[in-house]
């Protein structure tokens, strides 16, 4: 049988309640801690070049078939929610997927700076049938590959 002492558990509660304190008083803050800064500016663009210069600063990208769509959807039956995995052999610092024909081009931004993996999967939401592009920003250049997805209504085609 496992029995706790008590000072463990005096302890214990005593160190949750000054973490509780502490994130109640804003002395911790997680969201700045855990995750990068919101690029609101890029997600309001429209068109691949803009989006890119907001998101990253310059559109200057090179084509690479070191990014990968794993298992592409070509067609996808309910836009809403369009599966989307991406895996890359570079070093990845940011990974982006766009969609050229949406109203804001941006559709995810994924960063991985304190990460060495190149995968990324997610679901998107598509206007239509449209190019998908997967940019990879590693060692301060820009890298993408694309596929086309076809957006079918209902399944029938379209």
């Amino acid at each position: 049988m496992n029995t706790m002492k008590r000072r463990t558990f005096l302890k214990g509660t005593l160190a949750s309640g000054v973490i509780v304190a502490a994130a109640g008083a804003g002395l911790l803050r997680p969201s700045e801690v855990l995750a990068s800064e919101y690029p609101a500016g890029a997600f309001g663009q429209k068109g691949l070049d803009e989006t890119m210069k907001a998101l990253f600063g310059t559109s200057d990208v090179t084509k690479s078939d070191k990014i990968k769509f794993i298992n592409p959807p070509i067609q996808a039956e309910n836009a809403a929610v369009v599966p989307i995995t991406i895996e890359t052999s570079l070093k990845a610092d940011t990974i982006a997927i766009m969609v050229t024909k949406n109203p804001g081009t941006l559709a995810a931004s994924l960063d991985l700076t304190s990460s060495s993996l190149g995968y990324f999967k997610t679901r998107i939401k598509m206007a239509g049938t449209s190019d998908v592009h997967a940019v990879v920003k590693s060692g301060g250049k820009l890298y993408s590959n694309d596929v086309v997805i076809k957006v079918t209504v209902g399944g029938c085609g379209g």
